[in-house]
């Protein structure tokens, strides 16, 4: 473990980290508890029924996406499972390109790749930037633990 780190690399991996977790758990938040599964469901039904994509791929689009921005969100922001959610958030933002370039072949990306830049970013800096974190701290339990 490198302990000579210098804090920027760790307040720059905690702020982006923290920052795209809050922004994809306050999405996934808005789509479950706010506005409902079955109105976003609605909303996409007939844009992407008219494209011919079949019932079932908007009805499980809209529940992973959902879903998958509310709990990976929420475990990104405290750091826990990381590149799991990570993998899983870059899963949703490719379904997500997907279905909006079934709607409209020319869509606007103004949403869509901020969150793509910081996920790339999250993912191909070093982990040992990332202390602040429960993933962290379960690293330094175990290792305590093997060292007895």
């Amino acid at each position: 473990m490198n302990f000579s780190m210098h804090g920027r690399e760790m307040d720059v991996a905690f702020i982006a980290r923290v920052f795209l977790g809050l922004l994809f758990f306050l999405q996934g938040y808005d789509k479950v508890f706010r506005v409902g599964i079955k109105q976003v469901i609605e909303t996409f039904h007939s844009s992407l029924s008219s494209k011919g994509v079949p019932n079932f791929f908007t009805v499980f689009g809209v529940y992973f996406t959902s879903y998958v921005e509310l709990i990976c969100g929420a475990f990104l922001t405290i750091g826990f499972v990381k590149y799991y959610c990570l993998y899983l958030l870059g899963f949703d933002l490719l379904f997500a390109a997907f279905a909006f370039g079934m709607i409209e072949p020319v869509w606007d990306m103004k949403h869509i790749f901020p969150r793509l830049a910081l996920l790339l970013f999250l993912m191909i800096i070093p982990s040992q930037w990332d202390v602040v974190s429960v993933d962290y701290v379960w690293s330094l339990i175990k290792f305590i633990k093997s060292a007895v």
